[in-house]
């Protein structure tokens, strides 16, 4: 077939879409070799500002269209209410504060709150505190890697995926009569308790979930934290031991101090993601079960209740949240330098 014929065909067919995304590539291409050769007419200081503009400007703009425009749109959009255009009067009306001030006044949204303090609070302080003592633990132990291959597995793992296993793991059986094939559920049945419904009751579903949430990153701690202590000067431990310090004195007083910047790395990593959790809770039960947290309910208030306005909101809240964290990182990644 003809490409043009193919490009008009729209990216409806496998033809379509293949030469659309090879022409965009030869348009790029051709586009970044006629930068450099451009910039390579100058020389000195001022060829290497060019070059330098050359390498950063693609970068800059994609920025710019990608992550600043958007940002400076969902800002705009918090001042508006409706849905994404109002069909009553053909756009969406502003409203001022008004979509700030649901904030405090929307039934359900408190819940959300504390569901996700619950998990910023619960999720890095386990997460970095297991994986911290599973490294210690294996720190040059016989079988080392395979045992850190078997809690790092689960990083290799979607939080969608993880959420299914669990639900299977959490599995409840309402029927008194009938088998519970969820792992909990059987294990309690089998010992002659009550089976028990973990992912719908309220507030407790909250705290199994955030246990899926700690599964997936205490491989993400142990790994950084392991290559932390290997990091550890021997002529230190040696120095220690020599001292008649060991066990947890070792600990307290040489590993952990030692390995401070990477611990505060990894609580503001696991921080951060936890404030963006979001596939958790919609792949279980969309947050309607009082188990729902700011990412999720962006979500939910923006497509599935239509209030742009009050979803937009909400993701200033994320991110107000989240900047205070990524500025103290950057501050102690600063003071280690």
């Amino acid at each position: 077939m003809n490409p043009v014929a193919l490009v008009a065909a729209g990216p409806t067919t496998t033809g379509g879409k293949l030469t659309l995304m090879v022409i965009g590539i030869l348009v790029f291409a051709a586009v970044f070799v006629g930068i450099l050769l451009i910039a390579a007419l100058f020389k000195g200081r001022l060829g290497e500002k060019v070059q330098a503009a050359a390498f950063v400007g693609p970068t800059i703009v994609l920025l710019i269209v990608g992550l600043i425009y958007p940002a400076i749109l969902t800002v705009r959009r918090a001042f508006y209410g409706g849905q994404f255009i109002d069909t009553s009067i053909g756009y969406a009306p502003y409203v001022g504060m008004r979509n700030f001030q649901k904030l405090f006044t929307t039934p359900g949204l408190g819940e959300v709150f504390r569901n996700t303090a619950l998990w910023v609070i619960l999720v890095p302080t386990i997460a970095t505190g297991l994986g911290l003592l599973y490294a210690v633990l294996i720190d040059r132990a016989r079988g080392e890697a395979f045992a850190k291959s078997l809690i790092f597995l689960p990083m290799a793992i979607s939080m969608v995926g993880a959420t299914l296993i669990w639900k299977f793991v959490y599995a409840f059986n309402g029927d008194p009569g009938g088998t519970q094939i969820g792992i909990l559920n059987a294990l309690l049945t089998g010992v002659g308790l009550k089976p028990f419904d973990f992912l719908n009751a309220i507030p407790w579903n909250t705290l199994f979930l955030i246990v899926i949430m700690i599964w997936i990153q205490a491989g993400f701690a142990m790994t950084v934290l392991s290559a932390a202590i290997k990091a550890i000067p021997d002529e230190i431990v040696e120095a220690a031991k020599l001292d008649g310090v060991g066990g947890f004195k070792m600990f307290r007083y040489v590993t952990l101090p030692s390995i401070r910047s990477a611990v505060i790395l990894v609580t503001t990593t696991i921080a951060i993601a936890t404030l963006k959790a979001f596939d958790i809770v919609q792949a279980n039960d969309g947050g309607t079960g009082g188990d729902s947290v700011l990412a999720n309910e962006f979500y939910r208030r923006t497509f599935v209740t239509q209030q742009p306005g009050l979803g937009a909101v909400l993701a200033i809240l994320i991110f107000v949240l989240v900047l205070p964290i990524i500025i103290f990182n950057v501050r102690q990644m600063r003071k280690d330098a």
